[in-house]
């Protein structure tokens, strides 16, 4: 993957510098640029590149050659904390750049409604997607960072039997609370603000269905505040 990214500004640097392509790594090799594919002049800068990690390896070289990281939904400010920023902050440390050119974007899971019951209704269905990632070997980590290895485990003997609504109810409310946002309207910009602040660049709210257009306008307009 770092050498892909690597071959794609080697291309972009043949369009905007009008130089002879010659790539050659390890898995990639691009020689080849012909007039039809060469793009006219222009003066914007070349695309941002984000690339999707989890774990510390693919995370550290987004740090490295990447110009910012997609972390998973699946994910929790103390795991941001923790393990995906050090991992960057390592990825950027060896290309020499500065944590302000790099951009940690996320999903967020958004639990929210006008009361009780309809937050009870909403988690329901964040439960259940928070145990479909949970017990997914490639994630385990994330649960055990928190002490909830027992969980992955459990998790993952249930989904190879179907059992997708015995799941989500090991999802308890510490977990929900871990993993998402449970806020009511009036509360869930300043929620998102708690989650997001110094962890996460561009936040992505997983909004329920539910929630209006008008609703969600007004947070985000807070949120921008």
């Amino acid at each position: 993957m770092r050498e892909f990214v690597q071959a794609l500004h080697a291309i972009w640097s043949a369009w905007k510098d009008d130089t002879r392509l010659r790539f050659e790594g390890e898995f990639y090799t691009h020689k080849l640029m012909t007039p039809m594919f060469t793009p006219e002049p222009q003066p914007f800068s070349v695309p941002k590149i984000f690339i999707a990690a989890v774990g510390e390896s693919m995370t550290e070289m987004c740090g490295d050659v990447a110009d910012g990281v997609l972390a998973h939904a699946f994910t929790t400010r103390r795991y941001l904390h923790e393990v995906t920023l050090p991992a960057v902050q390592r990825g950027l440390q060896r290309s020499g750049r500065d944590r302000r050119t790099f951009q940690v974007a996320c999903p967020v899971f958004v639990v929210t409604g006008s009361d009780e019951a309809e937050l009870t209704l909403g988690a329901a269905g964040v439960r259940k997607q928070i145990a479909f990632y949970g017990s997914t070997p490639a994630y385990r980590k994330v649960l055990e960072l928190h002490g909830w290895g027992d969980v992955a485990t459990e998790l993952h003997r249930l989904s190879l039997q179907g059992e997708w609504d015995a799941m989500g109810k090991l999802i308890d409310d510490e977990i929900l609370d871990a993993f998402a946002v449970v806020a009511r309207y009036d509360e869930l910009a300043a929620a998102l603000q708690n989650r997001c602040d110094g962890v996460i660049d561009r936040v992505m709210p997983a909004f329920p269905r539910t929630v209006s257009k008008t609703t969600i306008t007004a947070v985000l307009r807070e949120l921008r505040q």
